[in-house]
Order: structure tokens, then C-alpha cells, then sequence
């Protein structure tokens, strides 16, 4: 372990892993970011993939990134890194704007020839003075060599060897901060758990990363990060994509109906079909489809069967799954959206995240066409918020399309696994036995809360159809009567409506005694709560409201707005939230923070944007 003597203690550290899009950046990041959970420290995260593939090796345009904050009190991978690591020039140059002041760069110095650089459009020689980089900030690594030499007896090939440089740079990272080699070595060891020869390898890497910054650097300052009381528990680190998959698991449990998913891989929302399909040992049906629409149509069709059912996209596909999602309304059958919002229109960016789709989600569909929306916070958000989207489905027979982001899809946090008595049983409203007689009909419905009874087909005495048609009100028969289909769309409406009795009031957050509200939705959560504080703390008191509920808003919704002097909705779009909420509350002031560049907010951005917001008074 480190010389105590010699270490800096920090209440949190921003680290980004830097390099090509083949370096194993993500893999390095992920590594860091579970062994730091393990021993109590938040996380958040950052996966920064490029457009592209695969680009040119060491070209600007294939850097990908990863960028973690660990330690206490994190809502936010962190708006600039302490450390960046650098595997190569077009790393540094497009990274080092993300550096603080006074930051550590460590970098692959066997990566930093005269070709590395001009791949990466320096002009001379010197990539630290024409980047305004004080050279005393960099601790240059031999990475390549030294990680040849901790192989040089593996019997490995020189190629396979070079893919182990990110291990060793974990290494010297680990070693700077004081983390366990021995958790990493335990996650590489799982990771690799059917290629025992890779596992040693890497086991082998990481140990020498650490000894060569121990020994090379001994008298470099070293970083213990505090940690967290954690709530007692057992405690992984997790992404948004994998907390959707197990939130989904968790409410087919509860709910006694098997789990299906239909659907057509997208990109960001691909991981989730993966984590299904390999839950075959709980009775997760996953099905590939041969587009998006087969996706949903494979799934209506699969609740109608009885299944809890589930169809998973991006915002193409949402569009793509429109007219099927139209169907389960007017059928009034559950079923559960997820959409990973990533940036549009059309193709876009999709390895980037937005807020773009809500609009979409609430109004995208022909005719009258009520739906509930719900939204993710955070990546473990994910798990309850997928349990939520599959409860009300259930209990309201109806579709609901729950919102996330690549951010927090491809991001993770540190979470307790829970317990399953944590959450509630789910109750699926099955034709009461008093009613499986003559007199029940397809759309006959529970008069307080106006759901209709789920029918499992091959039920004695509830044989039935249902379809894309209108239907009669009293009869369950075709209807194209006007009155009847006026009073059909009212049904239906008011349906939707009622779920806001079933739904948590919206929290605010801070102590009440501010004039301004700052709004958010979705994955901002943490940005935002942090802006706030700051906000708070520099003696400009901002409380904040975060939906998760979007159609219908919690029930207290008008009596928060309307209790603040002025309202400002930040969002990765042009203010679609904000117009929804202007156009339901007219009689609110609202302002907007708007950023729509395929990032998530800095919490400098927000901060600054309500500065700004506040300064148009005076």
C-alpha cells in the first residue's frame, strides 16, 4: 500500500480515461468505477463514444472517453477531471479542455512519436506548449514498453499484448489513488472468467501498473478518496441500460406475469435486449425481431397472451412503433415502452444524448391517443422507474413509455442491490370471478377507476377479440357510431387522468425558502440538484423540482409551481417541457435553460443559466 505520509485527502476526484476507440478506455473506466463502489465511494459516469465505428487509429475523430467521479456526496460525472489519462496525442487534444486547472495528465510517452502527432494535426513537436500545458503537470508512462515487459514470459503475440496497455494505465491510476488491486484483479478475473490465459495476463498488468507508479514515483503526493456511511447492503456499480433490464425482471416477479421483450437492436438501447436475452434462467422471453415494428406488434401480441410485455428503442424506432403503440391504446392492453433517447432527427447522433423525444412520446400517434410518459433520473433510477412503467401498465391496462438517455443508459452509479420485499406486489386486474358469465364484455370496466378487466385468452367463458377498431362502450362491438366514439375517447382520457392518484406528489428540494424553482425532467437530475446547491451555498437560494411523472404530473404539480416567484425548466432540447408545462399552467412564469450539442448539462451551464435568467429582472 502507499507511504501514508504522502496522501492527499479529497471529498471527490473527476478522472477521464482517454484514447483510441479500440484502447479499452471504457473497459479501464468501468474497472475503476466498480472497484471504487466496492470500497463505499458515489460514482457517476461518463461513456464518450465517437461517431464513428472505427476511425482512423489515432485520428481526432476516434477518441473515446470515460469520465468518473468518485467519492462523497457525487450526483455528476463532474464538469472538469483532476486526471486525465492520455493514450495518444488526439486524446490530449481533445480532452485537455476538460481539465481543471492545475490537473495531472498522464500519458502513453511511447505513444507520443513525430507520426502520433501529426495523425493528430499538432504542428510541431511539442504537443504540451501548443496546448498551454505546464509540462510539470504530466507524469509520463512508457505504457507500451512497460506492459510488453510485464508480458515479455506470457507466450502472448505482440498484438494481443498491446491490447493490454489500458490495464496497465489502470494500473498507475489505481496506484494514485489508493484503490484495491486486488478488486480490480477480482473484476478482471470475472470479466475474462472463460479466457483464464487473458484474465492472467491483465491480472499481471494491472499489479505492474500499480508497482511501476509505487516505485518510479514514490515521492509524487498520492490520493485517499473519502467515503460514505453506505446504507448496509450488498453494492455493485451499475448503468441505466442493465438497471432497465433487472427493473423489468424484478416487476414480472412481482407481478406473477412472465416477462417478454420484443425488439429490433438501436443504438444506445441495444444492452437492454443483451442483459434480457441472457436471463433465460428466469423465465425472460427475449425476442429479436426483424424490424422496430415487428418489435411492438410481437409484444402487444404477446399481452394480450398474458404477458407482462415490453418493447425496447430509440427515438427512430418510437417513431417506427407509433402506429403499433396506437393499437395497444385503443385495445387497452399493458405494455411498456423504453425509449433511450439519443440525438435526432433522423439517424442524428446516435452514440450522443438529448431530451428530444418527449414531444414525441406524449403526442406521436394518430387520433386521440392519451399515454402514460414516465422518466429516469439516474442510471439505478432505471430499476425503479422500469418496475413503475411495468406496474401502472398492469394495473391501468395501459401502454406507458418510460424515457431515459444514453447518459444515464451508458452511464452508472454505485447502487444497493435490493431486496425484493422492497417493492410492492403488482396487481393485475383479471376479470373478477363474479363477472366470468354472460354478462362480461371485453370493455367492461372497474367503475372507479374506469381500467378494464384483462381477460388471459383460454380462460373458460372469456373467449374474445380485440382490435385497432372502435368499439361500443356498453357492447364491446364494432361501433362507428359518433356519440359512442365520443364518449370512447372521454373513457379512455380520463383513465390516464386517474393515474395521477396513483402516483408520488413531486419533491422539491432545499428548504423552501427560495423565490426560484429550477425544473428539470429525466436524466439531468444531477446536474441540476448540484447547480442548485451551489447556487444555494453562493448565497443565491434556488430550490429544485424534478419530474419523473410527465403524463399526467403528480397531483401537486400547479400548487409547487405557483408557490415560487419565478420558474426556470433547464432540458437538453428547445424548451419541450417547458412548453408542456406553459400550456397546462399559463398563469406560470417560466424561463429556460436550453442545451441541445448531444452533451449533458455542465453544472456550470445551469448555473449560469440562471444567473442569467435572474439578471433579465434588474
Amino acid at each position: 500500500m502507499l507511504d501514508k505520509t504522502n496522501v492527499k485527502v479529497l471529498d471527490k476526484v473527476v478522472v477521464r480515461f482517454s484514447g483510441d476507440s479500440g484502447d479499452g478506455m471504457q473497459l479501464a473506466g468501468n474497472i475503476f468505477t466498480n472497484v471504487s463502489a466496492g470500497v463505499g465511494n458515489e460514482v457517476s459516469t461518463f461513456p464518450d463514444y465517437p461517431a464513428e465505428v472505427r476511425a482512423p487509429q489515432g485520428s481526432l475523430s476516434g477518441v473515446s472517453g470515460f469520465q468518473v467521479s468518485v467519492g462523497r456526496g457525487v450526483h455528476t460525472p463532474g464538469d472538469r477531471c483532476d486526471v486525465l489519462l492520455a493514450m495518444n496525442p488526439a486524446a490530449l487534444k481533445q480532452n485537455v479542455r476538460f481539465l481543471k486547472s492545475g490537473g495531472i495528465i498522464i500519458v502513453d510517452s511511447d505513444s507520443f512519436g513525430e507520426a502520433d502527432l501529426r495523425k493528430a494535426l499538432f504542428a510541431t513537436n511539442d504537443p504540451y506548449t501548443e496546448l498551454g500545458i505546464d509540462p510539470a503537470q504530466v507524469l509520463e508512462v512508457p505504457v507500451t514498453t512497460m506492459t510488453r515487459a510485464a508480458l515479455a514470459d506470457s507466450g502472448m503475440d505482440n498484438k494481443s499484448i498491446l491490447k493490454c496497455r489500458n490495464i496497465f494505465a489502470l494500473g498507475v491510476v489505481c496506484w494514485l489513488f489508493d484503490r484495491p488491486i486486488e478488486a480490480a484483479c477480482h473484476y478482471i478475473s470475472k470479466k475474462f472468467a472463460k479466457k483464464p490465459a487473458i484474465a492472467k495476463a491483465n491480472c499481471a498488468v494491472v499489479q505492474a501498473g500499480y508497482d511501476f507508479g509505487h516505485n518510479t514515483h514514490a515521492s509524487m503526493s498520492t490520493y485517499r478518496i473519502e467515503t460514505e456511511d453506505p446504507r448496509p447492503g450488498v453494492y455493485t456499480d451499475i448503468n441505466g441500460n442493465t438497471a432497465t433490464a433487472w427493473g423489468l425482471i424484478m416487476a414480472s416477479e412481482k407481478s406473477g406475469r412472465p416477462l417478454f421483450l420484443g425488439s429490433y437492436p438501436i443504438t444506445p438501447a441495444t444492452d437492454i435486449l443483451h442483459e434480457l436475452a441472457k436471463r433465460k434462467d428466469l423465465g425472460v422471453k427475449a425476442c429479436q425481431m426483424e424490424d422496430e415494428i415487428a418489435g411492438v406488434c410481437s409484444a402487444i401480441g404477446a399481452s394480450f397472451a398474458g404477458n407482462l410485455a415490453v418493447t425496447s428503442t430509440s427515438g427512430p424506432g418510437l417513431a417506427l412503433k407509433s402506429e403499433g403503440i396506437g393499437l395497444a391504446v385503443i385495445a387497452e392492453l399493458p405494455l411498456v415502452v423504453i425509449d433511450v433517447q439519443r440525438g435526432g432527427p433522423s439517424t442524428g447522433l446516435p452514440t450522443k444524448t438529448e431530451q428530444t423525444d418527449l414531444m414525441q412520446a406524449l403526442y406521436g400517434r394518430n387520433g386521440e391517443s392519451p399515454i402514460v410518459v414516465l422518466s429516469a433520473a439516474s442510471p439505478t433510477d432505471c430499476f425503479t422507474m422500469a418496475f413503475e412503467a411495468c406496474r401502472i401498465a398492469i394495473e391501468h391496462m395501459t401502454p406507458v413509455i418510460l424515457l431515459t438517455d444514453a447518459f444515464i443508459a451508458n452511464g452508472s452509479s454505485a447502487w444497493r442491490i435490493p431486496e425484493a420485499g422492497e417493492y410492492p406486489e403488482i396487481r393485475p386486474n383479471f376479470v373478477p370471478e363474479h363477472l366470468r358469465n354472460s354478462s362480461w364484455r371485453p370493455y367492461l370496466r372497474n367503475p372507479e377507476t374506469l381500467v378494464r378487466y384483462w381477460a388471459i385468452p383460454g380462460t373458460e367463458g372469456l373467449q374474445h377479440r380485440l382490435g385497432g377498431l372502435e368499439k361500443d362502450a356498453n357492447t364491446s362491438a364494432i361501433s362507428t357510431d359518433p356519440v359512442n366514439h365520443e364518449k370512447m375517447v372521454m373513457l379512455r382520457r380520463q383513465k390516464i387522468a386517474n393515474i395521477a392518484k396513483d402516483i408520488p406528489e413531486v419533491k422539491v428540494y432545499g428548504d423552501g425558502k427560495a423565490d426560484t424553482l429550477l425544473v428539470g425532467w429525466g436524466g439531468t437530475y444531477g446536474h441540476l440538484r448540484t447547480a442548485a446547491e451551489e447556487l444555494t451555498k453562493q448565497g443565491t437560494p434556488v430550490d429544485l423540482a424534478h419530474f419523473r411523472y410527465i403524463n399526467p404530473l403528480p397531483a401537486n404539480t400547479a400548487e409547487v409551481l405557483r408557490r415560487y416567484r419565478r420558474v426556470i425548466v433547464a432540458e437538453l432540447n428547445t424548451g419541450m417541457f417547458a412548453d408542456y408545462l406553459q400550456a397546462k399552467f399559463p398563469d406560470v412564469r417560466i424561463e429556460r435553460i436550453n442545451k441541445i450539442q448531444g452533451q449533458p448539462f455542465l453544472v456550470s451551464e445551469v448555473i449560469d443559466g440562471v444567473r442569467l435568467n435572474l439578471s433579465k429582472e434588474k
